[in-house]
């Protein structure tokens, strides 16, 4: 392959191999790909980019910056419940992404596809001046009328979480600072993973669809995602601050500093999945049916009263506690 090749020459050595065997996709040699989903079925769609100094380094290996671009729009899906099944990739590379830049950067979109089994279904691909922008456009398909969205939580209902929450932050800061030291390298890696390849939890998607009333994926911050999923529900959420899950890496970095603890967890990149049940969901027995990663009860739905959308962080005597930092800003 030569050092810069054409868009043509990209697609058939680079994005092709991404899309074998994909019926939908022709191949990439039509104006657009087919999805068939039966009559019992609805698409579920989602995009999300990533740009080169705002959700990666440009240091970053090119191979992970490719599991994230497709992590990111997997999270979605299992948060509605869906199951994945195809994806399109826009991107815009400057002059200097190499093919040996764009080619590992494409390893790890394989990578994701063998892992979630689902291909590449077509896209574009543009030169630029600015910095490299990855656009992905997510499928998944669900039965009819039995996506989750985030209106449905109930007052009584029980406020879970997947996995551990502040891995990702803490990662970023493992890569930019001489923060962890501490750390033994197995626990800095595990960090530094959560960051730069975030794993969706798309094993969690039908626990969410046949359990959940309301869900959202973490991925702007905890207390700013569950906003959004409270005012989606005209509902107020408390949510226990001793309760929220952190890895045994994130506790030795943070120690008992409370306020470091709110600050991580609520700074986003996790990708875990936050969800509503009926307080006599059987979470224990329910969870090796499904899935073997953790799940916390975090906090509680509440009449509104007023105040739809409110969510409160308390600590273990009820106290409400300030938060200063809601959340990732897009803008």
């Amino acid at each position: 392959m030569v050092d810069k090749p054409g868009e043509f020459e990209l697609i058939l050595d680079v994005f092709a191999p991404l899309a074998a065997d994909a019926p939908g996709s022709l191949n990439l040699t039509d104006d657009a790909a087919i999805i068939s989903p039966s009559s019992d079925q609805e698409v579920v769609v989602t995009a999300d980019t990533i740009v080169e100094g705002v959700h990666f380094r440009s240091e970053d290996p090119p191979e992970t910056v490719g599991v994230k671009a497709l992590a990111v729009n997997l999270s979605d899906l299992a948060a509605m419940g869906a199951t994945p099944h195809g994806y399109t990739l826009s991107a815009a590379w400057p002059s200097r992404a190499s093919a040996t830049w764009i080619t590992e950067f494409a390893t790890g979109l394989m990578a994701m596809q063998k892992r979630h089994h689902i291909h590449l279904l077509g896209g574009d691909t543009v030169a630029t001046s600015g910095p490299i922008c990855v656009n992905v456009t997510a499928f998944g398909l669900v039965e009819k009328g039995s996506a989750v969205r985030r209106s449905g939580a109930r007052p009584g209902d029980m406020l879970y979480v997947t996995g551990t929450l502040g891995d990702a932050a803490l990662g970023l800061r493992l890569l930019t600072s001489q923060a962890g030291a501490h750390l033994s390298t197995d626990l800095q890696s595990d960090l530094i993973a959560r960051y730069q390849q975030p794993q969706p939890r798309t094993m969690c998607s039908a626990l969410v669809r046949e359990h959940a009333t309301s869900a959202i994926d973490v991925s702007d911050g905890l207390v700013a995602d569950i906003a959004h999923l409270a005012s989606a529900s005209h509902v107020r959420i408390v949510i226990r601050r001793s309760a929220i899950p952190l890895s045994a890496a994130t506790r030795q970095m943070i120690g008992n500093d409370n306020a470091q603890a709110v600050h991580v967890w609520g700074s986003g990149d996790d990708y875990e999945l936050a969800f509503t049940a009926p307080r006599d969901w059987q979470m224990g027995k329910q969870l090796s049916e499904f899935s073997d990663v953790p799940i916390t009860a975090i906090g509680e739905v509440f009449l509104a009263d007023g105040n739809a959308g409110d969510v409160i962080l308390v600590d273990e005597n009820d106290n409400a506690i300030n938060i200063s930092e809601s959340g990732f800003r897009h803008f």
